[in-house]
């Protein structure tokens, strides 16, 4: 093999990347995860041969074998990790591409992600709940469109099996969009949550929040959030007012995300937080607070 044509083989398995990362993220969660996949990948395949490579006819199609399976011993080794996590474990929120940096800073993670409904914080909670295998089905067949009969040589299944994975994965990702309100009545409610919230008015913020609402604040343990979630609409407008009461500095803007209008929280030119907000029957449902810097990494 010429120095020339290793060159041009080497750019284009490293041009995978992006892809890879994509598929990961999706996969795992967050983006250090999805990154740490993506190396063990390239592991894999560097530990080959020169003539093994070789016999390999699309490199991507392996690359993105070798990386579903990698996500899929994560996922099934995840539920440890999750056990010893501090407080409750979120997805890592990703902003959409108005955010991104200015051109030049095509090295940005921003980039090898594509930002669509599938990295949306409330679609990524559902994927969490899914088994390893079902989530790895759904991820490459709804997502990326591979056939299922390449999807049985990852996951070791019948492709059978997998149709009906991705069947019963696709069925709770509807239930779950089927409960998610309109594009404008989010738009409205998070307006009405946002005026509230400033004002300190705890009646108003009361009134836009589900009688059950539920908020979840993933600190990691690295910064302090509530190690529980909170529950009911009085107790959640409370937390919600006391932590901006705790940081007078704190400007709280919207921020437009996969999820719809959310919250990113600044202080001093740095986001410390963002809120991610599920809206059903005209009022908030879910909220979700980001403040683990680890899981922050798309934002600063």
């Amino acid at each position: 093999m010429t120095i020339n044509s290793h060159h041009h083989e080497q750019d284009e398995i490293l041009g995978e990347r992006r892809h890879l990362i994509s598929l990961a993220f999706r996969m795992l969660g967050t983006m250090a995860d999805a990154e740490d996949a993506v190396q063990e990948t390239y592991i894999r395949w560097y530990r080959m041969s020169e003539s093994e490579r070789n016999e390999i006819l699309v490199p991507r199609a392996w690359l993105t074998r070798a990386a579903s399976r990698v996500c899929l011993n994560v996922l099934a080794s995840a539920h440890h990790r999750r056990e010893t996590y501090v407080g409750p474990w979120l997805p890592e929120p990703v902003p959409t591409q108005s955010f991104r940096p200015p051109t030049g800073a095509s090295t940005d993670p921003l980039e090898r992600v594509t930002l669509d409904e599938s990295v949306s914080t409330a679609l990524l909670v559902v994927l969490e709940s899914m088994t390893p295998a079902e989530r790895v089905a759904f991820v490459l067949h709804d997502v990326f469109a591979m056939p299922f009969d390449e999807i049985a040589e990852i996951v070791g299944r019948t492709p059978a099996a997998c149709r009906q994975l991705a069947t019963s994965a696709r069925r709770r990702v509807q239930q779950s969009r089927s409960r998610r309100a309109s594009h404008a009545e989010h738009e409205e409610v998070v307006k009405a949550f946002a005026a509230a919230a400033r004002a300190g008015d705890i009646a108003g913020l009361v009134r836009v929040l589900d009688p059950q609402v539920r908020l979840r604040s993933d600190g990691g343990g690295i910064v302090s959030a509530a190690r529980n979630p909170v529950v009911g609409n009085d107790k959640v407008a409370r937390f919600l007012l006391g932590t901006l009461h705790k940081h007078p500095d704190v400007v709280l803007l919207e921020q437009e995300m996969p999820d719809g209008t959310g919250f990113a929280m600044w202080d001093e030119g740095r986001i410390f937080g963002v809120v991610t907000l599920d809206v059903q029957n005209g009022v908030v449902s879910d909220v979700r607070m980001m403040m683990n810097p680890q899981k922050l990494t798309l934002w600063n």
